[in-house]
């Protein structure tokens, strides 16, 4: 059974202060879980972790994430601009985008920043761009097909499709990209790619790591070009159900471990840094959206209806996601209600649980909808003109720090021109 890591004394107190619905995120989660990552990759002296800057992009969780050795995974302008505002600057910036514009191209160059090559294409755009081609350079390889595990000794299948995503290099691009650069007077490489998303298995990283170090020890030989690190993305995903086990961080970096002394130290490859961009691994589970009841409807089924709604947290509406639901102070009450539970918005499919089997619920009651501290915030919209909530962060010593205030319709209107 997941357990909020906030009660309902606290979120009484804190309701006093910032209406619902919030999103509030748990630090000593957040750094413990931060240092038991750095813990399981300490083998590798090169390891960063680049956390993916679109999953939260508050800048008192990135600030927080630097303190622990992280630096920033970032996809478009804004990213770059609210990661140098939060501190990060040169290699502590890894820039992967697709369908790049120039101008995001030169402000990740003019920081400092790792640049990640989508396309064969853009070798040629950089340089034009650039006037040059950076020192350091990575391109994201796309094997293609369908990348499957089969059942995992956890006993969940992971499959994805790689063939049908937009993203990345054949393997005879990667070659020929990582030749034209060598021409162009880039030194160092690293290669990158995304093969499955939000697995549940230990298996998944050791598994993707061992195709992209095959990859890398054949490029190397084929190209001259040295390798200085791969990237090995995302897609260590978390357990929104409650019968799901959550992924054990140590046991996946032995693997990868295991992977790259099988690999490349006898390609002579020993001296290549791993690194990691793990967005919902590192906050998902940190992050609570909390929201009270405020209504019931009883037609053909029963309905709770809260203030939150999908403009809070998307993934339910767009998805089918389950995100688990707690009413607090009602942790142990015997779940025999059934509900949809359901915001405000003129969409059906507006429904953060459906057919939930809950405790009894009554107007002001307060709800966790937990796991939300990755894609869900930053997930957000305006639709019915629906405002942004604010951000919390619940600090060790069980203060309360405001990260995001929530937006005002003086807000919503700033842009308009009447």
């Amino acid at each position: 059974m997941k357990k909020p890591f906030l009660t309902l004394a606290q979120a009484r107190e804190i309701v006093k202060t910032y209406p619902t619905p919030f999103h509030i995120y748990d630090e000593r989660g957040i750094r413990e879980n931060a240092r038991a990552l750095h813990a399981a990759f300490a083998w590798n002296p090169g390891f960063k972790e680049y956390f993916a800057v679109k999953a939260t992009p508050t800048p008192g969780i990135l600030k927080l994430l630097r303190e622990e050795g992280c630096g920033v995974d970032c996809s478009s302008l804004t990213e770059l601009l609210m990661s140098e505002k939060c501190g990060f600057s040169g290699s502590e910036i890894m820039f992967s985008s697709n369908e790049t514009p120039a101008e995001e191209f030169q402000l990740a160059a003019k920081l400092g920043a790792t640049i990640n090559l989508d396309d064969l294409t853009h070798v040629e755009f950089l340089h034009k761009t650039l006037g040059r081609a950076p020192e350091t350079v990575c391109c994201r390889f796309n094997p293609g097909g369908v990348f499957t595990l089969g059942e995992s000794k956890e006993g969940f299948q992971v499959m994805d499709k790689p063939g049908d995503a937009k993203y990345g290099m054949t393997r005879p691009q990667l070659a020929q990209a990582f030749a034209r650069l060598r021409e162009l007077g880039t030194k160092r490489f690293g290669i990158h790619a995304f093969l499955a998303s939000n697995t549940i298995s230990n298996e998944y990283y050791p598994a993707l790591a061992r195709l992209l170090f095959e990859t890398a020890a054949q490029v190397a030989q084929e190209t001259g070009c040295h390798i200085a690190f791969i990237n090995l993305s995302g897609g260590v995903g978390v357990p929104y159900r409650p019968d799901q086990s959550a992924n054990d961080i140590a046991v996946i970096g032995e693997g990868v471990r295991r992977a790259y002394e099988d690999i490349l130290v006898p390609a002579g490859m020993g001296d290549v840094a791993i690194f990691t961009e793990l967005g919902r691994f590192m906050l998902a589970p940190f992050g609570h959206l909390v929201t009270t009841a405020v209504h019931q409807k009883h037609i053909y089924k029963e309905y709770i209806g809260v203030d939150a709604c999908a403009a809070n947290l998307m993934r339910p509406a767009i998805y089918g996601a389950y995100h688990h639901i707690t009413v607090l102070g009602k942790e142990d009450a015997p779940c025999d209600h059934v509900y949809d539970v359901v915001g405000s918005l003129c969409e059906n499919s507006d429904k953060f649980a459906i057919d939930r089997a809950l405790p009894e619920i009554r107007p002001g009651d307060l709800l966790v909808i937990h796991d939300t501290g990755a894609h869900g915030f930053s997930m957000g919209y305006n639709y019915n003109g629906k405002l942004r909530s604010a951000e919390l962060l619940l600090r060790g010593d069980g203060s309360v720090e405001l990260m995001r205030r929530a937006e005002t319709p003086d807000d919503y209107f700033a842009t308009l021109v009447w």
